[in-house]
């Protein structure tokens, strides 16, 4: 029987400095189930990669010439909406981290994450999952907090009848706005995997969603769940 070899994680590494794009090259490939398969020293260049590579994730930069990672992620994100993206961040540039979230990106990281954090974030969001430095979730929660507080407005369409979601997958959803990965959910609801995935599937298109975070952020908008 012919040998079955895994297929490797492709990764396109968008970022303005060098050392950085050789440093991640360099320890990317070391861990064996993840292939630099493209570099781009600005968001220009980076969307032109995407296009001519179609990796499965694209590690984004925010501070780039030409143009900046959020509006290089939004247009990946509209051409190609099956390509994750997560993005490095310092400090300074979570003031971008909504304009991030509306425009696609699923896993945010620091500059300083170490290679394994970077490996497991690019892993998860191949997956379709997210992956969040917790600083920067306590960002994203808090926005969430104002606006199930009221504080955003809730005057966001109601959902069609056919779009309604079930009680399970608004259990689900309030799962995923804890941060769980698809196999804790389906841990915790004693339910396979492949049940859990169809849910998620099934509520990004009833929120006409293309990520986790969107879905969350969706679902409070509507009033569907609650994270006070």
């Amino acid at each position: 029987m012919p040998n079955t070899v895994a297929k490797k994680i492709r990764v396109l590494i968008a970022d303005d400095h060098q050392v950085v794009r050789e440093g991640l090259t360099s320890v990317l490939e070391s861990k064996g189930d993840i292939e630099v398969v493209g570099l781009a020293a600005d968001g220009k260049e980076a969307v032109c990669k995407a296009r001519e590579l179609s990796p499965d994730v694209i590690i984004m930069d925010i501070s780039m010439p030409n143009m900046n990672g959020v509006e290089a992620t939004r247009q990946i994100k509209k051409e190609s909406p099956q390509i994750g993206v997560v993005v490095l961040t310092m400090y300074g540039d979570e003031e971008y981290i909504f304009d991030l979230v509306r425009a696609g990106a699923a896993g945010y990281l620091l500059k300083d994450a170490d290679s394994a954090q970077i490996a497991k974030a690019i892993r998860a969001v191949s997956k379709g999952e997210s992956m969040i430095h917790p600083s920067i979730a306590a960002k994203i929660l808090n926005e969430f907090s104002n606006l199930s507080s009221g504080k955003a407005p809730k005057s966001a369409k109601a959902l069609k009848s056919e779009d309604e979601l079930s009680e399970r997958e608004i259990t689900v959803l309030k799962l995923m706005a804890d941060g769980k990965a698809n196999k804790e959910i389906a841990n915790e609801l004693n339910l396979s995997d492949k049940t859990i995935k169809n849910h998620i599937h099934h509520i990004f298109q009833k929120l006409r969603v293309t990520d986790r975070t969107k879905a969350v952020i969706s679902a409070v908008r509507l009033g569907l769940i609650d994270l006070k």
